[in-house]
């Protein structure tokens, strides 16, 4: 087993690994105990009680965080006409029709989301195999394939998460930075895991949630009390 370095063992100090933290307690530690000099990301990992092989135990959609992510995201999207321009006019960072599938052909795949008009879709589409695989098929379930293209652009901008879950029923994201204040964090937990539940599909049985787990870009896991987090929304 390899050996946990000095900045890991200083961040473990005063955690029990074996522990079941309430959530606000969770985000104290990992908030002070940072070992690093850039603004980490506080992430959830949350395990399900589905299995995403089945068409009725699909868990995905999207959640606007509160207090925002503290990302800069950039948002592609495919337009022409007037809803080109106000893709531009909303903040979109590219706006593009088959000019922009050439460049994604190529590779050129420098964005974050993507947008498309209902009409771009037979140029999109054709780019499945490409963006498919990496999370950024626009989709109309996720309000990524729309006439408001406005709302759509500001929404990704403005701390917009999407989630899926995947093999084991296994959900993460990143809820915001650690530079955000403790009450701000938790906020931002209880949203998306709000939003989790709000997407519990048909065919789930059993415990829904299982378990939950929040760390640090470069720090370590805490388990989190399920309970605390119906506790925090409530």
């Amino acid at each position: 087993m390899a050996k946990k370095g000095k900045r890991l063992n200083k961040a473990y100090e005063g955690i029990d690994r074996g522990a079941d933290y309430a959530l606000d307690e969770a985000v104290r530690l990992i908030k002070s105990n940072t070992t690093v000099k850039f603004d980490e990301t506080l992430e959830i990992a949350m395990n399900l009680g589905v299995d995403p092989r089945h068409a009725d135990q699909n868990v995905r959609g999207v959640v606007s965080l509160p207090n925002g992510t503290g990302k800069s995201v950039r948002v592609a999207v495919f337009a022409k006409g007037a809803k080109a321009e106000e893709a531009q006019a909303a903040g979109a960072d590219i706006v593009g029709a088959e000019d922009l599938q050439e460049q994604v052909q190529k590779g050129q795949i420098d964005f974050d989301r993507c947008i498309a008009t209902p009409d771009m879709m037979p140029v999109v589409g054709r780019l499945g195999k490409i963006l498919g695989p990496r999370g950024l098929m626009p989709n109309p379930k996720l309000g990524t394939v729309t006439n408001d293209v406005t709302e759509a652009v500001q929404a990704a901008k403005g701390g917009q998460v999407e989630f899926r879950a995947e093999k084991a029923g296994l959900v993460h994201a990143g809820v915001g930075r650690l530079s955000f204040s403790e009450e701000a964090l938790v906020q931002n937990v209880t949203a998306f895991v709000d939003a989790i539940v709000k997407a519990k599909p048909s065919g789930a049985k059993g415990t829904y949630i299982k378990k939950v787990a929040l760390s640090s870009t470069m720090g370590p896991g805490l388990k989190v009390e399920v309970g605390s987090l119906s506790a925090a929304s409530a």
